[in-house]
């Protein structure tokens, strides 16, 4: 247990916040007090603002290998401190040490790749229509970023949007969510004693009626990244219109894993166990929606059956705990309704959904499977982000694919199948933005776009090479000779 009150970073200061402080409560034990956290107001988030808008006039000025340094320091650092940084990590957000190992390992590779995209920084030339005159078009950066990060992956999302941001020569502004400050204030530590200009890196912790709603209607801002859900991210979209800022938003989802009747059947159960139950099932890539084909339907239900009652539910820090807890008591009231909705709509619990007692004070169940639910039932319409997970019996890949398809979402879709056939009709046809054959539908690289389709994604993709498209401004110079 901590008092210590850790501050938010404003222009190059850590800083008392005019909001007072909030206690960070751990969900897997509710007497684990991780610290207590500042929280900013309007008018701290304004300086914040300020604050980026002059470190963003230097930063942009930096040389690439000074920008290379810095990222692959931060990347360097959060790789060797995995083990405590991970720890904290599932200590706030109620994922597995391990879980909260590897993402802490994965932020600091994200940090290392955009190092190396800076020295890959090339413009292009070209031919005017017009004799003697010669073209450039170069990407420069577009100035103080806006960022609005979700409690489910509190290193990983912040570490994708910061990472691409200095890079390519911005500043940042960024509010984390008030359930998971410790793991923003630990990275925003390790880039506070980088080689950055004073402003740069700004951290504003705080409510979202304040710093969040400051963040996306200022003019002083010029991108604005947003992840979270569907609701928050429409008003977020509404907002940054006004204004014409640049917007990127990752959503809500509503994945489902396809289970042909040719599936191998143990690679099946694995894929659709790691999809939907790890993290708790509080990821925006989780696989809630299991459509089986009926040749297979009742083989693949006793068998996840079979693999769930090996699952090892408890505090994340213990050995051998393969789900931990669930965030807070919010999400577990919202978990418990969906399984009452499920149950009233007809759904069949063959599994699960037990809350659980632990020795120690905090909000755990037992993931939930139901079969016997069709695509219509709001269980199968509306993101729970809960370890619940509902199995769709259909005839045959036609009517799977029209099924995975039948939402407003559309962020990751699966299928396992040993069919050519199939495998290369899914990877057409899904409405998603990103297909997984014989893979969990959770689990993307950090090299590569990702983003969603409908109600999932809105502007520019994330991570890779795409994420230039949102981080920087094209210019093109013309030059008579």
């Amino acid at each position: 247990m901590s008092d210590s009150v850790f501050r938010n970073y404003i222009a190059g200061e850590w800083v008392e916040g005019n909001n007072g402080s909030v206690a960070n409560i751990s969900p897997a034990d509710t007497s684990d007090v991780i610290g207590h956290y500042a929280q900013a107001d309007r008018a701290q988030t304004e300086e914040a603002i300020a604050a980026a808008q002059k470190g963003q006039e230097q930063w942009q000025k930096s040389g690439l290998e000074q920008r290379y340094s810095v990222l692959m320091s931060i990347g360097d650092e959060l790789i060797a401190r995995k083990d405590e940084l991970g720890e904290i990590l599932a200590r706030e957000e109620g994922k597995t040490r391990a879980e909260g190992i590897g993402e802490t390992y994965r932020s600091g590779q994200f940090f290392h790749y955009y190092a190396a995209e800076v020295l890959r920084q090339m413009g292009e030339t070209a031919d005017s229509v017009r004799p003697g005159i010669e073209i450039e078009t170069r990407r420069e950066p577009v100035g103080v970023v806006g960022i609005i990060t979700p409690w489910n992956f509190p290193t990983a999302t912040g570490a994708w949007k910061i990472a691409p941001a200095l890079a390519f020569g911005n500043a940042i502004v960024w509010k984390p969510a008030n359930q998971v400050p410790a793991s923003a204030w630990a990275l925003t530590e390790i880039i506070s004693r980088q080689n950055l200009p004073a402003g740069t890196m700004n951290l504003v912790m705080g409510p979202g009626a304040e710093v969040g709603d400051v963040l996306i209607n200022s003019r002083g801002i010029n991108a604005l990244t947003f992840t979270g859900s569907l609701e928050t991210g429409r008003k977020v979209a509404a907002a940054t219109a006004v204004n014409l800022v640049k917007c990127q938003l990752e959503m809500g989802s509503k994945n489902a894993l396809i289970v042909l009747d040719d599936a191998d059947l143990e690679n099946a159960v694995e894929c659709a166990v790691g999809g939907a139950y790890g993290g708790t099932g509080q990821k925006c890539t989780a696989s809630s929606r299991l459509i089986v084909t009926e040749g297979i339907h009742d083989q693949f239900v006793d068998a996840m059956v079979e693999r769930m009652q090996k699952l090892v539910v408890g505090h994340p820090l213990k050995e051998g705990v393969h789900i931990g807890a669930v965030a807070d008591a919010r999400q577990m009231e919202q978990n418990l309704k969906y399984l009452e909705l499920a149950k009233k709509e007809g759904g069949n619990l063959v599994c699960g959904g037990e809350v659980l007692n632990e020795d120690v004070e905090g909000y755990y169940m037992r993931p939930a499977l139901f079969t016997e639910t069709t695509n219509q039932m709001t269980i199968n319409r509306e993101e729970a982000f809960a370890p619940i997970a509902c199995v769709i019996k259909v005839k045959d890949y036609d009517e799977a694919l029209a099924t995975l398809n039948d939402t407003n979402f559309g962020l990751t879709g699966g299928i396992c199948t040993q069919s050519l056939k199939y495998a290369s009709d899914f990877k057409r046809n899904a409405k998603t933005g990103c297909v997984m054959v014989n893979l969990p539908t959770a689990g993307t690289d950090y090299h590569v776009p990702f983003g969603g389709r409908k109600d999932s994604s809105f502007g520019p993709r994330e991570q890779g090479t795409y994420a230039k498209e949102f981080y920087t401004v094209v210019k093109t110079a013309y030059v008579s000779a």
